[in-house]
């Protein structure tokens, strides 16, 4: 149903995009979760979204829920980003999908996913919140 929107996407500098009903509500070129912190921050989710983001791990699962996504598009994404998102019944769709999400040097664990293991969305949202407001 959004594939046309997704491919778009993906030849996009965009990070995230999110829809709703197909209309573009919010889009971000900022790096790893800031695109979907400034989205919760500047609204009230309310309604279903359909959220593209380029990595769906854990992590940024988690903040799909917190903006009542229905369903997520990404190139890649987590195992722990799929049992998020089938615990939370959003329909997913990864091109690829990795055990974890890596730091960009590959090393070990994305340290955003690592932080979000065991968390519900809001303790996770919280700690999120906290960490940018001490940079701010």
């Amino acid at each position: 149903m959004y594939t046309d929107l997704y491919r778009a996407f993906l030849e996009s500098d965009d990070t995230l995009r999110i829809f709703q009903e197909k209309a573009l509500i919010f889009s971000s070129i900022k790096d790893r979760l800031l695109p979907l912190m400034d989205y919760l921050s500047q609204h009230q989710p309310v309604e279903p979204v359909v959220i593209f983001d380029r990595v769906m791990g854990n992590a940024a699962a988690l903040l799909a829920v917190k903006a009542k996504a229905s369903e997520v598009y990404s190139p890649l994404g987590s195992e722990l980003g799929i049992k998020t998102l089938k615990k939370h019944n959003i329909k997913y769709h990864l091109d690829t999908v990795v055990p974890y999400i890596m730091r960009p040097d590959g090393k070990e664990m994305c340290p955003m996913e690592k932080l979000s293991i065991g968390k519900t969305t809001e303790e996770f949202y919280q700690e999120m919140r906290s960490r940018i407001e001490a940079k701010a």
